[in-house]
């Protein structure tokens, strides 16, 4: 058991490394907010990890799920939407949308929509070792976590719309070249690509019309 004096000591020791670190910028923007804690295997992140196509699927079966609900709830809807939160993350709030415009300039079956209430997915900003990804948060939601130190290292609308092209059901494939917007950070820094190529629009566009068909199935054999 430590005794008093040595607890003083490392209070005092603690407080004088943070105060070092605010004076050297490295503190964390109060804006950041924590994300939920997502399983490891639920990872689906920009540089890669072994967990990715798990987190992949389990993140756009996620989103799939919440809006074949409100397409059975409101059957009269004429268009498919995909509705995100980006609140948590104001730091991020001009790259989401640049995100957002990019692929509902670059697919026709889906679109992104902006909201502040309930969202089929939701963004998050802050630090963390594992960088920028896309999970689940162990609860049939969706979610983005933007890392501050990553988004400065890559280009920052290339890390966004990356992650958000797994909302809308694409793999990784680091392998890939620049020209490909799911090889994430694969091709490198230098790497600036904002846009998803021919190949990846086409599979968006299969994956809502077919994929969102039959989780409208499940949905309605449930209830």
């Amino acid at each position: 058991m430590l005794s008093s004096k040595t607890s003083r000591r490392l209070v005092a020791l603690a407080l004088g490394t943070g105060l070092v670190s605010a004076a050297l910028g490295t503190a964390v923007p109060a804006s950041a907010q924590p994300a939920p804690v997502a399983p490891a295997t639920a990872n689906a992140r920009y540089v890669g990890g072994a967990e990715g196509a798990a987190g992949n699927k389990a993140f756009f079966d996620a989103v799939l799920k919440s809006v074949a609900k409100r397409q059975t709830a409101n059957p009269s809807l004429a268009s498919v939407t995909v509705y995100y939160n980006a609140s948590q993350a104001p730091s991020f709030r001009s790259q989401i949308s640049s995100a957002a415009s990019i692929w509902n300039s670059s697919v026709s079956n889906v679109r992104l929509q902006s909201t502040t209430g309930g969202a089929d997915f939701t963004y998050y900003e802050g630090n963390d070792s594992r960088g920028s990804y896309a999970s689940t948060n162990g609860h049939g939601s969706g979610y983005i976590f933007l890392d501050y130190a990553q988004n400065r290292q890559y280009d920052s609308i290339r890390v966004t719309a990356h992650e958000t092209g797994h909302v809308l059901g694409l793999p990784d494939h680091y392998s890939g070249p620049c020209s490909e917007l799911m090889s994430g950070g694969g091709p490198g820094t230098s790497c600036t690509n904002r846009y998803p190529n021919t190949t990846e629009r086409s599979r968006v566009n299969q994956l809502w019309a077919n994929g969102l068909a039959k989780a409208l199935a499940k949905v309605n054999k449930a209830a």
